[in-house]
């Protein structure tokens, strides 16, 4: 029988250990919520970023089995950042792929993924349904529940599927799990095999977020574009008030090159070594670049040391927990209950 006392209650979604990079020496550290109608606070960092049992699982024999293993990664990440404090750098391979997986698993585990996954569903699920028309609702329900439907089961799912703002559709912790471990392996290697900068900073500090993985766009791009770990120019990661990690593009050094040629993997190769990364020193532009993007991901909260306030943007963003949005027209529609698209005639069936 699990013992209910060991049972772990406020989990974490960015990890205590990685915020007393920000905090003072009683690790205190400010938080600023971006909803402007409450104040800054300075609250101990093991109250920072956690919700009351965010990764417990009824499924599992031990419920935080997942944030037991959450905290092994997390243990492991935090010693290769002293590695890097300490000149560590380049990292090994195992290493590079170690904290490529922990930065990848840190841009998905948050309550804006969850939520994003969340409405990203409602959305597809009212399109679904309302495009369908009313009179196709049970073939609807028998194709993703394998049940037949009642009438009054019917008029429910088309009332709240075409509802304002569709349906109710939440995730299971232990759904949002595995979608979180699902994402972070497929990031991984889009983290690991960018080249690493290193950047040092001295008189100037970084803050950080709750969202503190970030993209930088490519500088052609447009506004309306979309940008992810494939296609970012850098990816920027800062790690104490001091210390950034900038993954930068690797299409730099391939273009001209078919992806059949050799010199590709000759090149992957080499930035998995750590032969193209670099330590930089951190200049007022490089500051910049990390606070203003860690800035225009944060979720709900920035995050810095006390002294550092002076490196927060003026204008932060509004609080947004979806972080991505369908087209507003999709979102928006109407449905009269007939099928949206009607049934195509052919040929001599008029």
């Amino acid at each position: 029988m699990t013992d209910k006392r060991s049972t772990a209650k406020l989990h974490h979604y960015v990890p205590q250990g990685y915020l007393r990079g920000f905090a003072t020496d009683i690790e205190r550290v400010r938080v600023v919520p971006l909803d402007r109608s409450r104040q800054p606070y300075t609250p101990s960092v093991k109250n920072v970023a956690a919700q009351n049992h965010f990764h417990t699982v009824g499924e599992f024999d031990e419920p935080d089995a997942f944030e037991k293993a959450l905290s092994d990664v997390e243990g492991q990440a935090l010693g290769i950042i002293r590695g890097f404090a300490n000149g560590e750098f380049p990292p090994s391979e195992e290493n590079r792929w170690a904290f490529a997986h922990y930065t990848a698993l840190q841009s998905v585990r948050g309550p804006d993924t969850r939520r994003t996954t969340e409405h990203l569903r409602t959305t597809m699920v009212g399109l679904e349904v309302g495009a369908g028309g009313r009179k196709n609702v049970g073939a609807w329900i028998r194709d993703n529940f394998g049940i037949d439907p009642t009438p009054e089961q019917e008029d429910r799912i088309w009332d709240e599927a075409t509802q304002p703002g569709g349906p109710p559709i939440s995730f299971s912790n232990l759904a949002h799990i595995q979608n979180t471990v699902e994402t972070a392996i497929e990031l991984t290697p889009y983290l690991a095999t960018r080249p690493w900068t290193l950047v040092r900073f001295d008189r100037r500090s970084l803050i950080t977020s709750d969202a503190p993985v970030s993209l930088v766009r490519r500088p052609n791009d447009q506004p309306w574009e979309g940008v992810g770990f494939a296609t970012a120019w850098g990816v920027t990661f800062p790690l104490t008030r001091k210390l950034g990690l900038l993954m930068s593009d690797p299409m730099a050094m391939l273009e001209g090159f078919e992806a059949d040629d050799p010199r590709v993997q000759q090149v992957r190769e080499m930035v998995l070594a750590g032969r193209i990364d670099q330590i930089q020193s951190g200049t007022t532009v490089m500051e910049k670049l990390f606070n203003q993007h860690t800035a225009q991901s944060a979720r709900e909260y920035v995050f810095h040391h006390p002294e550092d306030e002076r490196f927060v943007l003026a204008e932060l963003p509004e609080p947004d927990l979806i972080n991505i949005k369908p087209v507003g027209g999709i979102v928006n529609m109407d449905f009269d209950g007939e099928p949206l698209f009607a049934p195509q005639v052919h040929e001599g069936q008029a």
